[in-house]
């Protein structure tokens, strides 16, 4: 059936939510989990700074996107290699998200993503948008959504 499931993560406590219950069906299906991270972009310069101070900023927010992201892929692989699953962990610094998740499940031969919602409700998607109303938008792979 499913054997390898995209887990889009962000280190909050609704992400440690699709990776237990990622790591269940997982388990459950014989699936491989394939984690992956979209990490934003920098911030537009502000007007004023130097080239070198926008270097600079640049190349800080590059190696701490990277640390994130490193890190949050690190503690899910080691709950999925302790409860017995395959692993695989990639991310991506990008402004479209949906559209990088999108693409992951495709690059990584993935046949269902599993992810979590803040479930804001009408007014709260109005304000924020929802990530996962575009992912679904975007792929003709089944989704699973956590509350």
């Amino acid at each position: 059936m499913y054997k390898n499931l995209l887990v889009p993560v962000d280190g909050t406590e609704l992400s440690d939510k699709a990776i237990r219950s990622s790591i269940e069906l997982a388990q459950q299906l014989g699936a491989a989990i394939t984690a992956f991270v979209a990490e934003p972009l920098p911030p537009p310069p502000a007007i004023g700074r130097s080239a070198t101070d926008l270097a600079l900023e640049s190349e800080w927010y590059d190696a701490h996107a990277n640390r994130h992201a490193k890190e949050v892929l690190s503690a899910f692989e080691t709950q999925a290699r302790t409860a017995g699953v395959a692993y695989a962990g990639h991310y991506l610094q990008t402004d479209r998200v949906a559209d990088a998740i999108a693409t992951a499940a495709a690059e990584h031969k993935c046949d269902m993503i599993v992810m979590a919602t803040h479930g804001r409700g009408p007014f709260g998607t109005l304000l924020f948008g929802s990530q996962t109303k575009l992912v679904m938008a975007q792929t003709k792979v089944p989704l699973l959504v956590l509350h």
